[in-house]
């Protein structure tokens, strides 16, 4: 699991702007007014030598009745409880706030490493505006221009040495590690509570009960298991309505860690912009995947019901054509076991090997059915396959020129793959390399 730092301050101070000169690329939205950023944005950041998963929140407005500032606060907030280090921003030729000093109360109040950065001092000029800002409390500033990548450096240089170190795996080699991921309120606790035949989790109908990854170690069939829970956040005392984008921080952490997904889907609800989020996180991160739609109880069916619903998830997730679907009730345990089953095949799956005599078979004839395209006058040849890794699984093909073929081509050669070994619930890695003569 990476350790996490949240990026926090009141609006239009320019978190946005440090998240991405963090990053090293442009991701979050940024311009030159308050309330851009409404939600967190979330990414890896592997550049300091430390990885770790950096979240850039919305402005945080202590005083505001505003219902959109009140909800973009309950989000900081939240990941404020999240972070393992806080990183405040402050603008500096502005000066300091009573917003700013309202932010630092707070934050002297969270036991957690917290760097004060006071942003846009694009030059030595600027630097005496520094000085105020020790009224927050903090002994150490950190002077920076977040658009021009001044002082940026010797802030993170710093901030990594209090990194908690990622956290490893302390389960046996031989189980099958399974996450639990979804949008809040999708019935996650409750689908985990039947299948293990106890009430392992907290299962209430409001929105995020559970608070933190919980680790339930089980056996189904002889094979060992570690299901992971993730299911949504809790705040002390109120529980926030707006806790959707938040469940993308846990499945992140939860994914980090995981070999298995199960994607909890609402049947009443569909398929989200929020589901295919977490979905697509799972895709990139290599694990085998499982959709399981919840509460299909609920749902009024005629004889199209269940073909339409399928066509609404393929729709939704189209990159997601290799995951089996599964039509499920937490509530009254319809067809849950069957879960369990399927992980156990898709595991077996995920773990595949196939030697190299039939894979080069299956190579021959799909470049005899289907030539690889003409690049820079001359046919692309793909010489031969040879499978290595698993989890995901991954083929490396060795080509003349391997720039030459299309996305569309590499496409088709995975689903060959596909057709002549199942890899069902899993993605596949394709490397092209050219070889060398």
């Amino acid at each position: 699991m990476l350790p996490v730092v949240a990026i926090v301050g009141r609006p239009n101070v320019g978190k946005s702007t440090l998240f991405n000169r963090i990053l090293g690329r442009r991701k979050a939205i940024v311009d030159n007014f308050s309330g851009v950023t409404r939600d967190r944005h979330y990414a890896e950041v592997r550049r300091f030598g430390r990885p770790f998963l950096l979240i850039d929140t919305g402005g945080f407005e202590p005083a505001s009745t505003d219902r959109l500032l009140t909800q973009m606060r309950e989000q900081t907030q939240l990941a404020i409880e999240e972070a393992d280090v806080i990183l405040f921003v402050a603008d500096g030729p502005q000066g300091l706030t009573p917003s700013d000093l309202e932010v630092a109360n707070l934050l002297r109040r969270v036991e957690k490493p917290v760097f004060c950065a006071v942003n846009k001092i694009d030059g030595h000029h600027q630097e005496p505006s520094v000085a105020e800002f020790y009224q927050l409390g903090w002994d150490e500033l950190y002077p920076v221009s977040a658009e021009h990548g001044r002082g940026v450096e010797d802030l993170m240089e710093v901030l990594v040495t209090e990194l908690p170190e990622a956290t490893g795996d302390s389960e046996p080699e031989e189980s099958v590690r399974l996450a639990v991921i979804g949008r809040p309120n999708v019935g996650k606790s409750s689908l985990i509570n039947k299948l293990l035949g106890q009430e392992r989790m907290v299962a209430n109908p409001e929105a995020g009960t559970t608070r933190d990854s919980v680790d339930t170690p089980f056996r189904y069939n002889r094979c060992g298991y570690l299901l992971i829970d993730t299911a949504g956040i809790r705040r002390k005392g109120k529980v926030s309505q707006r806790l959707e984008k938040y469940s993308v921080i846990q499945a992140l952490k939860a994914l980090d860690r995981a070999q298995v997904a199960l994607l909890v889907l609402d049947a009443q609800e569909g398929v989200t912009d929020q589901d295919a989020t977490v979905a697509g996180y799972a895709h990139e991160k290599g694990r085998a995947i499982i959709l399981v739609v919840n509460k299909w109880d609920l749902v009024a069916k005629d004889n199209a019901t269940l073909g339409r619903f399928v066509d609404q998830v393929r729709r939704g997730f189209k990159f997601l054509a290799y995951a089996p679907i599964l039509f499920v009730s937490a509530e009254t345990g319809q067809r849950v076991r069957k879960i369990l089953e399927e992980v156990e095949r898709v595991a077996a799956e995920y773990n595949k090997t196939v030697s190299t005599s039939p894979l080069n078979q299956v190579l021959q004839d799909a470049v005899r059915h289907h030539q690889p395209p003409v690049f820079r006058g001359r046919r692309v040849k793909l010489f031969y396959i040879t499978q290595t890794g698993t989890q995901p699984p991954t083929f490396t093909i060795f080509a003349n020129a391997s720039e030459g073929l299309h996305f569309s081509y590499q496409r088709y050669l995975e689903n060959k793959l596909r057709e002549a070994f199942g890899f069902s619930g899993c993605p596949i890695r394709l490397i092209f390399k050219d070889r060398v003569h």
